[in-house]
């Protein structure tokens, strides 16, 4: 497997402004080393830790402490499967859904909402518009316990591109 068949190319894209809607949750300071075709990112901090950025679970490790280490880790084919979802990305490509060069997979329902990583589930979305909406999400709901039930709404422009939410309400249980 090449590695570069499952990255997002980086080059011309500004991940300052993409991320913009998750400066409440990154750190303050850090370079992005890889992109996958989900919009997960391997970043690397100042210290020189390597973590991974999940958005669409609203979730942040530390997988490595160092570029070499994780580089050795991700030889290993369940973390490279964990990391880089190929078989995803796989029959997502045999399906016909392919990306372009602004877009990622998303998720019509985010996993860390509840959703599944089912290809019924997943969409070719604009970069800015999935990172957007989940990073304001996220933070909405960063303080509700967990098993509440949030209902919320996606607003689309008229030609049917998500660009916001609206949280209606919450319910513990």
């Amino acid at each position: 497997m090449n590695i570069q068949d499952y990255l997002i190319h980086q080059e011309g894209k500004d991940w300052g402004a993409l991320l913009s809607a998750w400066g409440w949750f990154l750190p303050e300071s850090f370079t992005v080393w890889m992109v996958n075709r989900f919009g997960d990112m391997v970043l690397v901090q100042d210290d020189g830790t390597v973590c991974f950025f999940d958005p669409g679970a609203g979730k942040m490790n530390q997988v490595a402490s160092s570029r070499e280490e994780f580089a050795d880790l991700a030889d290993d084919p369940e973390k490279f499967d964990l990391w880089f979802m190929p078989q995803i990305v796989d029959s997502l490509l045999q399906s016909g859904l392919s990306l372009k060069d602004s877009q990622c997979y998303g998720y019509k329902l985010p996993p860390g909402l509840g959703g599944s990583y089912e290809l019924d589930n997943i969409e070719a979305t604009d970069l800015s518009i999935h990172y957007h909406i989940l990073g304001q999400i996220f933070e909405h709901i960063k303080d509700v316990p967990d098993g509440t039930k949030i209902t919320f709404q996606i607003k689309d422009t008229p030609d049917g591109s998500r660009i916001s939410y609206q949280m209606l309400e919450t319910k513990s249980e």
